[in-house]
């Protein structure tokens, strides 16, 4: 399909872009990498008046260690995230993910900030900043505020952006020396939307699992965290009993949505199968 039409500035500082968007209200888009806004687009899903394109912004590109943080620019592509020593140094359940995202072309454009931003519950990203505990660095005309992780994603394509603020980076802690980071996702071919996925994180000493996080995608309306089966998982020594308490924890605290090819009980199993196989790579 063909796009409509609409005005275009490529924005050439982020007070431009706050002007342009406080004087445009919803009639304005922000272009990052247009890999999800270019294709609502073309199917007439979204229809603004105006296209502001950050793509010139430098500052909000790349990936820098600050103190015991990792900074992440909202401009940084896929790709670069995926090939990074410090993210695969610091922040290796990126590097997990990355290749997951859609295909290589899509990675080569498509950024980290217009994915959180998109918040799309069946994306690789926001479960993953949820699982790391990120902090997501937001800029409006009146400055800068930091929203949990925990706080930013509310909804479907939903979060706690306003109107007239820019997702500038995000911002996640280092690993820790015990940590271990685990990511994998059950696609019906790869690069194609998870059926569901796992983004989990937990330091390990002593035969045991301690901060258990474990954050899943494609399964509600956000990325969804397993908080009463991470409290087995860390409640004592891991052993196979654990684990069964764990996935029963599980099963009854998960409510998936039900998709076009699968159930919501399909759903649920695959769920308790990614679990096991996050807790075997996080105590390994």
């Amino acid at each position: 399909m063909k796009s409509p039409a609409f005005d275009y500035v490529r924005a050439g500082s982020t007070q431009e872009v706050f002007d342009l968007l406080a004087r445009h209200g919803d009639d304005a888009r922000v272009l990052a990498g247009g890999q999800t806004l270019l294709a609502t687009l073309n199917m007439r899903l979204s229809q603004p008046a105006l296209l502001v394109d950050i793509g010139g912004l430098d500052s909000l590109r790349g990936i820098e260690r600050r103190g015991d943080l990792l900074w992440i620019g909202a401009l940084t592509r896929h790709v670069e995230i995926e090939e990074s020593g410090l993210v695969a140094r610091h922040a290796p359940l990126l590097a997990q993910a990355a290749p997951h995202i859609a295909h290589r072309a899509i990675r080569n454009m498509g950024t980290f900030g217009g994915a959180l931003a998109y918040a799309d519950p069946a994306a690789e990203w926001p479960a993953c900043v949820l699982a790391l505990g990120g902090t997501m660095v937001l800029q409006g005309a009146g400055g800068e505020r930091r929203v949990p992780a925990t706080d930013f994603f509310q909804g479907l394509y939903t979060t706690a952006l306003q109107p007239h603020e820019l997702l500038v980076a995000c911002e996640v802690p280092l690993l820790a020396p015990d940590g271990r980071h685990a990511f994998s996702e059950l696609a019906r071919r790869h690069g194609d939307y998870a059926i569901a996925g796992l983004a989990a994180c937990a330091r390990r000493s002593a035969g045991r699992l301690h901060d258990v996080r474990l954050a899943f995608l494609s399964l509600g309306d956000r990325p969804v965290r397993a908080q009463g089966a991470e409290a087995v998982l860390q409640a004592g020594p891991l052993d196979s009993a654990r684990v069964a308490q764990a996935d029963a924890a599980l099963r009854a605290e998960l409510e998936p949505f039900a998709d076009l090819t699968h159930s919501a009980a399909a759903k649920l199993q695959l769920a308790a199968t990614l679990m096991r196989r996050a807790v075997a790579a996080l105590a390994a």
